[in-house]
């Protein structure tokens, strides 16, 4: 499969490394960032692509980026891969307003821009049919205790996100799945006050290390071809054998 492909918040780690492998694979590619515009433009100079600014969590940035990413093309793949991480804390010291943010981004973002794919890619409304991979976390079925329940739990949504909505519009000509990395070497994880746990967390796993985005990528681009062609609604573990 190929065609045209947009990743969100692709201007650095498991972003980045999936549309370098995309365009690769012959997609062309729209890059979403929401702050890191010269990241996003080099990487979209280095795929012969396109970058594009959007918070996936504002539903007017949602529809403008959709209708930019037309210009390449009639969009084919989805890969909801933005999202946000917050400093370690226990649930009884989180904020209000740092629990919606989580949700705002990881859930309802993801929610938005599929909307406006399957309204591009469905076979019911003219569409060709298409496949949308959400980034989910290990951590959803971990739970994130004394880090960020929060974000575990907004990880545990995009994992019932996808298993419901590969039902509705599997019909339509679209599949839906998800990656659960584990600990994986990204910028990220400096959100969280503790660089050094990527490494430390990462040795605690069966392969006993921390992976590398490029190998949650190739797990993307693996979902989006068509070796994966009867798979819909599955969730697949790159997180070293946790």
């Amino acid at each position: 499969m190929s065609g045209v492909l947009l990743v969100t918040g692709g201007s650095r780690g498991i972003g980045a490394a999936t549309a370098r492998l995309a365009a690769e694979r012959g997609y062309k590619v729209a890059v979403n960032y929401v702050h890191n515009r010269s990241a996003a433009e080099a990487l979209a100079r280095e795929v012969s692509g396109v970058a594009i600014q959007a918070d996936v969590a504002a539903e007017a940035d949602v529809v403008r980026m959709f209708q930019q990413v037309h210009n390449l093309g009639r969009i084919s793949v989805l890969v909801n891969n933005a999202g946000i991480v917050d400093r370690s804390a226990r649930v009884d010291e989180l904020s209000a307003e740092r629990i919606q943010r989580m949700f705002a981004v990881n859930v309802t973002g993801s929610f938005l821009c599929a909307r406006e794919a399957v309204k591009r890619m469905s076979t019911r409304l003219g569409g060709a049919g298409g496949s949308i991979v959400n980034v989910s976390s290990i951590a959803a079925r971990l739970g994130g205790a004394g880090e960020y329940v929060d974000y575990a739990a907004s990880k545990g949504a995009i994992d019932t996100f996808t298993m419901g909505l590969a039902k509705e519009v599997g019909p339509e000509g679209i599949r839906v799945n998800a990656v659960r990395p584990g600990v994986i070497r990204t910028e990220i994880h400096l959100a969280s006050g503790d660089p050094a746990r990527v490494e430390r967390i990462g040795a605690t796993a069966p392969l006993q290390r921390a992976g590398e985005a490029a190998e949650v990528a190739h797990a993307i681009l693996w979902l989006l071809s068509d070796q994966a062609s009867y798979m819909s609604g599955a969730l697949v573990d790159v997180s070293g054998g946790r």
